[in-house]
């Protein structure tokens, strides 16, 4: 019987989540500011490095998920994910350690980059997914488990760009180092954390230790088959194998036509239509596991469009904080990068609150559905893009804006944050056969993947003096042009996901 009272497995997993988001958003924090202050690069090509690299970060999870549910465990799998981002940060120290030495300095950004790609992929997915096995099926409690875990997410991503940011945002190219020695120090603790504590605290509801055993091994009892069952299950991966191998080529044959030899674009955007259809061909799949599992698929394809738009954060609009925003208070200027702190402080104070909102809105029957609540999140972050556009529209070239602006604008994104992604991975949990419960949330992150190449993308349009820049012939010459892009972008999709929301509602089965 469900009780109000949340497993202290919840608290460790938020305290480790803390601190693996802190080494993730104090790296991210600098990291656009060291590619163009540090290492010279031009925008357009800085932004094709931050998409690339946040684009792999949630395309590995993908990888990590299968790892995870096939052979490692959970508990495995973050202990070597931790330990790879841990190498990659020191890496990345290195990278600003030896600015005089560019080509060196270039191999050991890309390998730094390498390892927390690899690291993230491991870590991620399974995390998220050990939250929902600390309660029985159907407990209520699993919407406001996600809201606290996402609150922990947040603490770290809120403390990060202050400490990172302070010592490695000074001016001096060369102090950019610490910023990235300290993301690897707090990487170190949370190994250390996890470690010493998992035994004690990662306990399921019926009192067995969670994330030894892999998740595949637990979806259904392993019957004994014929001869001719094997011979059918031989048939049908071999099917299933030549089905993926046609798909991939020709997607990546399309993809090379799109986007030339920019073969990060090709390898995300192929695997994010490959890999869930690869569980679609699941052959233990039944009629209502299918059609929940189209649900996830659908609100992920617009979640791709939330994310692009929210990932702004930590390129263009730190960008347009650094170059364009007046961050003077009371004569002393904030560094750039603490603006990426404002997003995770609202969160902070609005997952405290929204747990509440929802066990009230349900009390009285009065709950939005999962599809609704994404559909909200998406008309939420419009219009914290049409709150910017009126602060920039006739601003003359050379004249800072107020910080109220973008202040506004990332407290709008947080509500619409906090309505979409915990909602989503709860969502995703629910809706999951548990063989293939990290798997799935790999995919669920594939659509960030998605989105944050595309927002890379988008970054290139920020406008320079000089070019005129253009998207299916819009043509994008101001601010105001450039962040009209994603209010009309993000509207659409919200529109699009509202007249959905019914009949995804019926594919749920019954799942809240």
């Amino acid at each position: 019987m469900s009780t109000p009272k949340h497993p202290k497995g919840l608290y460790l997993i938020f305290a480790t989540s803390t601190a693996e988001r802190f080494s993730y958003y104090g790296m991210r924090a600098i990291f656009i500011l060291f590619l163009t202050q540090a290492l010279l690069f031009d925008k357009e090509h800085a932004a094709s490095i931050y998409g690339s690299y946040t684009g792999l970060v949630y395309l590995t999870p993908l990888i990590g998920g299968y790892i995870a549910d096939k052979y490692w465990g959970i508990r495995r799998s973050v202990f070597w994910g931790a330990m790879m981002m841990a190498v990659g940060q020191f890496l990345m120290f290195s990278s600003a350690s030896m600015l005089e030495a560019k080509e060196l300095s270039h191999w050991l950004m890309y390998g730094g980059l390498t390892f927390l790609i690899l690291g993230n992929g491991c870590f991620k997915p399974t995390v998220a997914s050990l939250v929902g096995q600390l309660y029985k099926p159907g407990d209520r409690r699993l919407d406001s488990a996600y809201t606290i875990f996402y609150m922990g997410v947040n603490v770290g991503s809120f403390l990060a760009p202050l400490v990172c940011g302070y010592f490695g945002e000074t001016g001096d190219p060369n102090d950019f180092k610490w910023g990235f020695l300290i993301a690897g120090i707090v990487t170190v603790f949370t190994v250390i954390l996890f470690e010493t504590q998992k035994n004690k605290y990662l306990i399921g509801p019926d009192g067995e230790q969670l994330g030894i055993i892999p998740d595949s091994r637990k979806g259904q009892p392993q019957a004994a088959k014929t001869i001719s069952q094997m011979d059918a299950d031989k048939s049908n991966k071999l099917r299933n194998y030549i089905i993926l191998g046609i798909l991939t080529v020709a997607l990546a044959s399309f993809f090379y036509w799109c986007f030339g030899d920019d073969w990060i674009s090709i390898g995300i955007f192929t695997a994010c239509i490959v890999f869930p259809v690869s569980i679609l061909l699941e052959g233990s799949l039944t009629k209502i596991e299918r059609d929940r599992i189209f649900v996830i698929y659908i609100i992920a394809f617009f979640v791709i469009f939330f994310w692009a738009a929210y990932e702004q954060a930590g390129a263009s609009l730190t960008l347009f904080a650094s170059e364009q925003t007046d961050r003077v208070i009371f004569g002393w200027e904030m560094p750039a990068s603490w603006i990426q702190s404002f997003n995770p402080f609202f969160v902070v104070i609005l997952a405290a609150i929204m747990p509440g909102v929802w066990g009230f809105l349900n009390q009285r029957g009065l709950e939005p559905a999962s599809p609704t609540k994404q559909a909200i999140g998406l008309l939420l972050l419009s219009l914290g893009y049409l709150v910017i556009c009126f602060g920039v529209k006739d601003v003359q070239p050379g004249v800072k804006v107020s910080l109220i602006w973008l202040t506004g604008l990332y407290f709008i994104h947080t509500m619409g944050e906090i309505v979409l992604s915990p909602i989503g991975l709860s969502m995703v949990n629910k809706l999951t056969p548990i063989r293939f419960a990290s798997l799935m949330m790999g995919i669920w992150y594939l659509s960030t993947a998605t989105a944050n190449k595309f927002a890379g993308t988008l970054t290139g349009l920020y406008p320079e003096a000089g070019k005129v820049k253009t998207l299916l012939g819009y043509r994008i010459e101001t601010m105001f042009d450039f962040f009209m892009v994603f209010v009309i972008m993000s509207a659409t999709a919200s529109l699009i996901l509202f007249l959905l929301s019914k009949k995804l509602q019926k594919m749920m089965h019954g799942v809240e």
